[in-house]
């Protein structure tokens, strides 16, 4: 399925896209938000501040995305692949990324406030360059205040 596709049928009201492939897409400033895009393949995926507040992106694989500015409020990423992806000042509040692999993802100035990290694949790095931890559940279980 490709981006016009994808977008004139979330616009008709279809909110259901499993397992969609969506890789390379360019969803750049795309309303998505409450889909439920599981298991969907979003690899390569222009996602530059796209508003994905509410969608399930559980399984998804969003390596290589840029994500730039997204809108991921109350997201659900459990177990997605964000291998390498360019999460620069996106809004991650209350998302839960349990299990998330986040190796080389860029998270400069993310907000990950009240977010759930539990056993994320993510550096003390990467994290200390995130906008704010306020309330997160970190990859060891410890809250930080």
């Amino acid at each position: 399925m490709n981006a016009e596709e994808f977008t004139r049928r979330y616009q008709a009201g279809e909110r259901d896209f499993r397992r969609a492939d969506l890789s390379e897409a360019d969803l750049a400033l795309a309303t998505l938000a409450q889909a439920n895009l599981a298991q969907a393949d979003l690899h390569n995926a222009n996602l530059v501040q796209a508003n994905l507040a509410g969608a399930d992106l559980s399984w998804v694989i969003l390596s290589w995305a840029d994500l730039s500015g997204a809108h991921l409020e109350g997201a659900n990423l459990t177990m997605a692949n964000l291998t390498g992806s360019d999460l620069t000042g996106a809004d991650l509040t209350g998302v839960n990324l349990h299990m998330v692999d986040l190796r080389w993802a860029i998270l400069a100035g993310a907000n990950l406030r009240q977010a759930n990290l539990l056993m994320a694949d993510v550096t003390k790095e990467q994290l200390a360059s995130a906008g704010s931890l306020q309330g997160a559940t970190l990859p060891d279980g410890t809250m930080h205040k």
